[in-house]
């Protein structure tokens, strides 16, 4: 496949009408037409004309996507008043949220102005809509003519990729990143740490990639397994890589946040470090029979804590003590200077309390500290990782169960366990992106009868079109609060590339259109009519995607 992985819809083939032809998603605040059907043509010999300055990611992201799909590139220029051009440029915008942009095309050529280089960017994104979604032989590409004014609703579109369950490389990554580029998302949410595999290198603590970054086997099979594959699984990325990610998001105006998870989800690091459990003695449980070959002999000849072959929630979490502190420290100034984003994900989920309750060291920090429950001990954990974050002049974002036990001051809230929590932190004045299991688990099936193996759930295109973030029970103001929402691919059951493209088409369209356009206007039929050039660029970039939605 090439890398340019997905795209929103617009093709100029045989048309008999110029309003049958422009499919734009997600979908613009503006668009007009002239009622006459007329084109431009884009081939070899027109020349981008750099009005503005710093336009060099625009023009390399079209030129790259040209290259690929069509086998040519253009010149560039700062000449402007040629006809045969594409000409960008900055106009002042007043819009809430950065990255509006305008556009024209019409005899004159084409015009794109932005109201900052990411605006400029969004527009090069819809005018790679307007091209056909045939390879034409003669290489000239028409493109209707158009009028535009758009921007963006909402100022965090974003989706994140779990890489913990399953490891991917760095192309596919980048991969996933063309496609946020191409649908106007700005946000990508890297989980980097699990139970079944710890992700990135830190090179205080060699032995989270050594050890917690390869597990045994696998469990075969829907949870909790049939048997165990007994193979050898793992992977992970050098800083040097993890830098090379950072600057590819960048240069398509994507902020990568990088997910470290505490205080569970944390298996990977505890065989690495036993110390960082409560009871470093104590075996890892494991889902009766579920064990591979290589671990059971690991453990009879002493070893002690292993990564998790199988999926689910594991009592053996990150315990409150200085030794776990100083270690989080230590990873989190490691990552600061990988990762120019605000945030940092820390997790916060599904973190049982067994463990807690049982260790004697917790009893008496909680006595010592006046905690009356292991949830307020979670929220002193989360408290006293958000400070040393903040110290660092970055922020802390988590999943909802941060609330639980008290919200650290500065914390954003991601909402997955339905609205509730959003619901919550806004009305607390705390900021919230929403990622609810309902309309955005794109792990989750497409159909009633899947024809490959699923997590479960079952949410259907219609419903991600259908999701508005903001809820109805907060008022204007709280609802500002609400950042925008976000889409969670989790990967128990996805091992290869073109899994992640089946669940992720044409659902991450969807969701582009639920983030970026404005709430009024929404109109299913309509969006599934424009789907239909998606899909046909879809087959032109060969991706793997789920058709019955077709």
């Amino acid at each position: 496949m090439k890398r340019i992985g997905l795209s929103l819809c617009l093709a100029a083939t045989g048309f008999t009408s110029i309003a049958q032809t422009v499919n734009i998603i997600p979908r613009p605040v503006e668009l007009r037409q002239p009622k006459i059907a007329a084109s431009f043509t884009i081939s070899p010999s027109t020349v981008l004309v750099l009005e503005g300055t710093n336009l060099e990611n625009s023009v390399n992201f079209l030129n790259g996507y040209l290259k690929n799909v069509y086998g040519f590139t253009l010149k560039t220029s700062k000449k402007a008043g040629s006809p045969n051009s594409i000409a960008l440029n900055y106009e002042r915008m007043d819009n809430a949220v950065p990255g509006a942009y305008k556009m024209t095309v019409n005899n004159k050529g084409v015009y794109i102005a932005g109201d900052n280089e990411q605006g400029v960017f969004y527009g090069i994104q819809t005018l790679i809509q307007l091209l056909p979604t045939e390879k034409p032989a003669d290489s000239k590409l028409k493109i209707a003519y158009v009028s535009i004014k758009d921007y963006p609703r909402f100022g965090y579109r974003g989706m994140m990729l779990d890489v913990g369950r399953h490891f991917f490389p760095v192309e596919v990554v980048k991969q996933f990143i063309d496609n946020l580029a191409l649908h106007k998302m700005n946000y990508f949410h890297w989980h980097l740490t699990e139970d079944q595999g710890w992700r990135i290198e830190i090179k205080k603590y060699p032995k989270l990639t050594e050890v917690g970054g390869f597990r045994n086997g696998t469990i075969v099979g829907h949870f909790p397994g049939t048997n165990n594959d007994n193979l050898n699984y793992g992977g992970f990325y050098t800083q040097d890589q993890i830098k090379e990610v950072v600057k590819y998001a960048a240069e398509r105006y994507i902020t990568v946040i990088p997910e470290i998870e505490l205080p569970g989800h944390s298996s990977a690091a505890i065989a690495a470090y036993p110390q960082l459990s409560c009871f470093p003695d104590t075996p890892t449980v494991v889902p009766k029979g579920m064990m591979s070959e290589t671990s059971k002999q690991q453990i009879a000849g002493g070893r002690v804590k292993i990564v998790q072959e199988s999926w689910g929630v594991f009592r053996d979490v990150y315990c409150p003590s200085e030794y776990t502190f100083k270690f989080l420290q230590d990873v989190i100034d490691e990552l600061v200077p990988l990762f120019p984003a605000k945030y940092i994900h820390i997790g916060g989920d599904e973190c049982p309390k067994e463990a807690w309750k049982e260790s004697a060291f917790c009893q008496g920090l909680m006595k010592e500290k006046g905690l009356k429950t292991e949830h307020e001990l979670q929220s002193y954990f989360i408290g006293r990782i958000e400070k040393y974050i903040n110290s660092k002049g970055k922020q802390i974002i988590g999943w909802d169960e941060i609330l639980e036990g008290g919200l650290a001051p500065n914390a954003t809230v991601m909402s997955w366990r339905g609205e509730k929590g959003g619901i919550e932190a806004a009305k607390q004045n705390h900021d919230v992106v929403m990622t609810p299991t309902t309309y955005v688990y794109f792990d989750y099936s497409q159909t009633k009868k899947e024809d490959s193996l699923v997590i479960g759930g079952f949410l259907p295109l219609e419903k991600v079109y259908g999701y508005e973030p903001i809820p109805a029970e907060l008022t204007p103001e709280q609802g500002k609060h609400v950042l925008g929402g976000q889409a969670n691919l989790w990967t128990e059951y996805i091992a290869n590339p073109q899994k992640i493209q089946y669940m992720i088409f044409p659902r991450a369209t969807a969701l582009s259109e639920v983030l970026w356009s404005p709430k009024a206007g929404k109109d299913f039929a309509d969006f599934q009519r424009r789907l239909e050039t998606q899909y046909k660029r879809y087959d032109l970039w060969g991706v793997h995607y789920y058709k019955a939605a077709n």
